[in-house]
């Protein structure tokens, strides 16, 4: 790259490397790691891809847990200048062969204890794959940055350069893959630290978030190490072991869903102990009011709740420390960033509603995604003059202050994770007992929504326990863990609108305080 602006998302990591070398930023995988350790082993990546073949411009996809892999893989792609293409954890080979595919990946860099899914999803999609944490296996990851020299610097990156590739799913079951710019990304962590995580270099930050998501990959890890802070991974959440963590390593900030704060609440009730918490963050979906007092009282520290997506980079809203907190609402928008309530249904043009009024959520600022990846009609229709659009209600106050009405119709938040009925329908298509479905939300006490299969049986097909039973464990086999149904419901027909359209919303309501018909864990 010759002349012009340059700005690498890499050097998040890299300049707090510049100004706190000695300093820890990683606690993972039972070690320590210093700031200036973690840049190396990060350029030393950069120099392994490079020695692959991998440069400027190419993609490279993320099959990783939530160790300190992560993150040295992720900025050593960012500083060799190619993009980062993180991939879910969860998925099945068939949705990782989807991504490898879809984003035209370079290379695979998988976890040694998520071959037995990556692997088939490389050789299907004919994607090079590297290994990390596999002793034994050919070519490593780890054994070429070992034995690679460190780059001298971050290769350079133009500000609308692409830096992240994240795949989320519209209600057509078809996942997007949304473009974050190294401007999108590194001015969303710049302004969030700030306002309204206001991260400090002396903070101790729980990273329970799995990094492969947008929430723990932007708001955790990049706010963190950008501030200088200090990361403590969980390879997987667990509210006894994350009260233990939080208090052996005196952690002061915590993010997380509203599942974990639940959670969190019940293990403390259990006799788990109490970390003195400095400040926590809320989001994925919404908190219960009652749920938020209660981890007020118990922990003795404030619960600031927000929102964001994916096409958001994702923070857009925030209740932020030394403002007035209400809950139910979402707070104020961050700085650079602008939010309108528009009319819903008014696809080639934003007209916006006066404060108090109902209507889709749009937003415009430095946070709104490059666009979806090769996919021109939908980045058109979610970006409108300059506005994102949504999906999502919500209503603004007269100050400002944004309350989100519902998620996008259709979707269901499970534990704080999105689950398109239209990608489970597809699925459930394929059993040879079930004539048709609709996969609808009903209300979980615990994770805030559950999944449920309404499904009309074939001819000769029992609507028992037993076909019940036998569609969920098909189901579990193939797709992530979050998605399948963990409730069947049957019916002699489904209830369709005027134009053939099935009415999930009657299906919802019918279901959702009837006793669940079958209920697996």
């Amino acid at each position: 790259m010759t002349g012009g602006a340059t700005l690498s998302a890499a050097h998040v990591l890299g300049e707090s490397a510049r100004q706190w070398p000695d300093a820890v930023a990683l606690v993972a995988d039972g070690t320590r790691l210093g700031y200036g350790a973690l840049w190396q082993d990060a350029l030393r990546h950069a120099a392994a891809l490079h020695g692959q073949g991998i440069g400027p411009g190419d993609r490279v996809a993320l099959l990783l847990s939530n160790t300190a892999r992560f993150p040295k893989a992720y900025y050593g792609v960012l500083a060799a200048g190619a993009t980062v293409v993180p991939v879910n954890a969860l998925l099945r080979t068939a949705e990782i062969t989807y991504i490898l595919r879809h984003s035209g990946a370079r290379a695979l860099l998988c976890e040694g204890s998520l071959l037995p899914e990556g692997e088939p999803a490389a050789r299907a999609a004919g994607v090079p794959l590297l290994t990390t944490a596999a002793p034994g296996r050919s070519p490593s990851l780890d054994e070429l940055a070992a034995q690679s020299t460190p780059l001298d610097a971050a290769v350079p990156r133009a500000p609308d350069d692409i830096a992240v590739v994240l795949y989320t799913s519209g209600t057509t079951g078809r996942p997007k893959g949304v473009m974050i710019s190294h401007l999108n990304l590194v001015l969303n962590i710049d302004t969030t630290m700030l306002a309204p995580f206001a991260m400090r270099p002396d903070d101790v930050v729980l990273g329970c978030l799995p990094l492969f998501h947008t929430f723990g990959q932007v708001c955790v890890m990049g706010t963190g190490l950008r501030a200088g802070a200090r990361l403590v991974l969980m390879p997987r959440f667990d509210a006894h072991a994350a009260l233990d963590l939080m208090t052996a390593e005196r952690c002061t900030v915590l993010m997380g869903v509203p599942t974990m704060y639940v959670a969190l609440l019940q293990a403390v009730r259990d006799g788990g102990r109490r970390p003195a918490l400095d400040r926590a963050y809320c989001g994925g979906s919404a908190l219960p009011a009652r749920v938020l007092e209660d981890f007020e009282a118990v922990f003795g520290c404030p619960v600031h709740e927000g929102y964001g997506l994916t096409e958001a980079s994702p923070c857009v809203a925030y209740n932020h420390p030394g403002r007035p907190r209400v809950p139910g609402t979402v707070g104020h928008p961050i700085r650079g960033v602008e939010v309108r309530i528009a009319r819903p249904g008014t696809a080639e043009r934003i007209e916006a509603l006066a404060a108090g009024e109902t209507g889709e959520i749009v937003v415009r600022g430095h946070n709104v995604m490059a666009g979806y990846l090769d996919d021109p009609a939908a980045t058109r229709a979610a970006v409108v003059d300059g506005w994102l659009r949504t999906g999502d209600l919500g209503v603004l106050d007269e100050d400002g202050r944004l309350t989100v009405v519902d998620r996008t119709k259709d979707t269901i938040v499970r534990g704080g994770y999105n689950v398109y009925p239209r990608e489970v329908e597809d699925l459930l298509a394929a059993h040879p007992a079930v004539a048709q479905s609709a996969v609808v939300g009903v209300p979980d006490p615990r994770l805030g929504q559950e999944v449920c299969a309404v499904v009309v049986p074939r001819p000769g097909s029992a609507p028992d326990g037993r076909l019940a039973a036998d569609i969920i464990a098909w189901s579990r086999q193939r797709i992530a863990a979050y998605k399948y149904p963990r409730r069947v419901e049957f019916v002699t027909a489904l209830p369709l609108g005027p134009s053939g359209k099935v009415l999930r919303r009657l299906l919802a309501e019918e279901f959702a305080g009837a006793p669940p018909a079958t209920d697996a864990p």
